[in-house]
């Protein structure tokens, strides 16, 4: 059998997956949670600390938790408890919850960024009237499960994105409810991005008794 032009290894190019771990990110546990939490303000990474935080409550994607402002978060000079965004991949509109910790976290952040309720919550480096790159986020996160000793190959920002809604998948089951909470618009794509399989649906069998 020969070998196609369109294969890597016939003109001695490396596969793009070579080396990689491909597939799901794990979410994190919620020790690793605050495990996290305890390093960054260890650290005085208080931007850091927030955006954390955001990321876990907001189950949002890179590209939309990046892009959120200032007016999004606060009203009348305190940060909101329930807040909604317009997913770029999707266009749909999400809501979130932001818990009390949240809530504290983002308020020292923001007390420190100053701005406008039009600025982004977490300012580019190189650009003031930007935001922070998801290519940026993407490394915060690996440092983030690095200072704790989590391998950066099976971790990620949609390891941040499912972490909340796996915790919440496990305590009630309920996959109609993650459905909405990460703004999914078939039940299919929630089921194969929590990893349900028979074995998670056997054990809600069995806890069940009729």
């Amino acid at each position: 059998m020969g070998i196609s032009q369109y294969d890597p290894a016939a003109v001695g190019r490396t596969a793009w997956n070579a080396g990689k771990q491909v597939g799901a990110k794990r979410a994190l546990k919620i020790r690793q949670i605050w495990s996290i939490r305890f390093f960054l303000d260890r650290e005085g990474r208080m931007r850091d600390r927030a955006l954390f935080d955001l990321a876990i409550d907001s189950k949002l994607r890179g590209c939309d938790l990046v892009q959120i402002k200032i007016g999004t978060l606060v009203a009348g000079g305190a940060i909101r408890a329930r807040s909604m965004v317009t997913q770029q991949k999707t266009g749909r509109p999400v809501q979130f919850e932001i818990s009390a910790d949240t809530r504290a976290s983002l308020l020292s952040w923001l007390e420190r960024r100053g701005g406008s309720v039009d600025d982004y919550v977490f300012p580019s480096r190189v650009n003031v009237a930007g935001h922070l790159s998801t290519r940026q986020y993407a490394r915060l996160v690996d440092e983030w499960v690095i200072a704790i000793g989590l391998r950066p190959e099976e971790y990620g920002t949609h390891s941040l994105r499912r972490t909340k809604a796996s915790i919440i998948y496990k305590a009630t089951g309920n996959l109609r409810a993650i459905q909405i909470l990460l703004g999914h618009a078939k039940i299919e794509n929630t089921v194969r991005y929590l990893g349900v399989d028979v074995e998670d649906a056997l054990a809600l069998a069995e806890a069940t008794e009729i």
